[in-house]
């Protein structure tokens, strides 16, 4: 009779701490997720995280490893001193208070594509679900440019911000260049790293033509239109002078759309001294008034941090595993492309 109660006890025993553990583990989860205010869609999550907390922690960490035993002791106990303060007034104040302002962090990696748009978007429908007149955000930008169309949608993207009355900030740490210059304009505030490639307002095309390689080997190729300019240059056909004239037209163009675009958003600018295709760095970009201030992304948020809520936001897609492997791969391949190319070129662009 013991013994069988030995071992019902002791099958209690087991029961409870499964039943304990697996609470532990849902209780983690529940609270991880309420921590990263993760929303859940089809597609998709939007993250958000409390820059604010991540600065608190870097002090922590730093201060527990380098004051003396008595300094951490006092500081530890200055700190509970102006939380309680902070919880009194608030308790005080009640309804009453007004809270702080809130700056939204968003990131856009340009690539010729300007693919990251389909992120930018929907962060920014997240932004201005909740903001208000008094929130800012800031976008910390890199891009050395691409298609027309993809960057004019992006740039028309930050434009829903400006249009709501929202303060949009743009951080350039390394690259705005062509396209990404275009996004950047848009800003009430343009920062830039004093490295930072900035400029090139201009537009290029190129396209190979077989067509004395075609006929060397007697290779006809059949170009079929319909309407003068349906296509002006090609890869396989001859190409005409009326055609390239045609082509260069529209480079010009387009050029001057850009131009206009820029100079609408940067009155101050001479656009015609600057939208010549070339770059500048951070410091010359600042004279030339393409810029307001040198600064990194990382500078202005810590100046910021004891005035506002900092809130990061990241879309982040849901992949399947293969998907997961084939975007690692494409990113390992692209590092070891740049790393080759910047060996070869440092002052480069493209």
């Amino acid at each position: 009779m013991i013994d069988f109660l030995y071992q019902y006890g002791m099958f209690l025993a087991k029961v409870a701490t499964l039943v304990v553990a697996i609470l532990i583990v849902v209780a983690g989860i529940a609270a991880t997720a309420m921590r990263n205010r993760h929303r859940v869609s089809r597609d998709g999550d939007l993250r958000v995280r409390h820059l604010n907390e991540d600065f608190e922690d870097l002090r922590d960490s730093i201060t527990d490893q380098v004051l003396p035993a008595e300094e951490r002791k006092a500081e530890a106990k200055k700190k509970r001193k102006e939380e309680k303060a902070k919880a009194k007034q608030r308790k005080k104040a009640g309804a009453d208070t007004k809270s702080k302002p809130r700056l939204f962090v968003m990131d856009f990696d340009g690539d010729i594509q300007a693919s990251d748009v389909e992120r930018l978007r929907r962060e920014i429908t997240a932004v201005l679900e909740v903001a208000t007149g008094d929130d800012e955000v800031l976008l910390r930008l890199e891009s050395p440019g691409g298609l027309v169309h993809s960057y004019g949608l992006a740039a028309s993207q930050l434009r829903r911000l400006r249009g709501r009355g929202l303060k949009l900030t743009v951080a350039v740490d390394r690259v705005a260049a062509s396209g990404g210059y275009m996004m950047a304009c848009i800003g009430d505030r343009i920062l830039s790293a004093p490295f930072a490639v900035i400029g090139s307002i201009g537009v290029v095309a190129q396209i190979p033509n077989f067509h004395r390689l075609l006929k060397k080997h007697d290779v006809d190729v059949e170009l079929m239109t319909a309407g003068e300019y349906k296509r002006t240059l090609t890869m396989l056909g001859e190409n005409t002078a009326k055609g390239r004239e045609k082509f260069q037209e529209e480079l010009e163009e387009t050029h001057q759309l850009f131009k206009s675009f820029v100079r609408e958003h940067r009155r101050s600018l001479d656009i015609d001294k600057v939208a010549t295709g070339e770059h500048w760095f951070g410091t010359q970009a600042r004279e030339l008034g393409l810029v307001d201030d040198l600064m990194t992304s990382d500078e202005y948020l810590q100046g910021r941090k004891d005035h506002v809520d900092i809130y990061e936001l990241s879309w982040e897609y849901k992949r399947k595993l293969s998907e997961k492997l084939g975007f690692s791969l494409e990113s390992a391949a692209q590092r070891l492309i740049d790393r080759f190319w910047h060996r070869g070129s440092q002052r480069q662009l493209y």
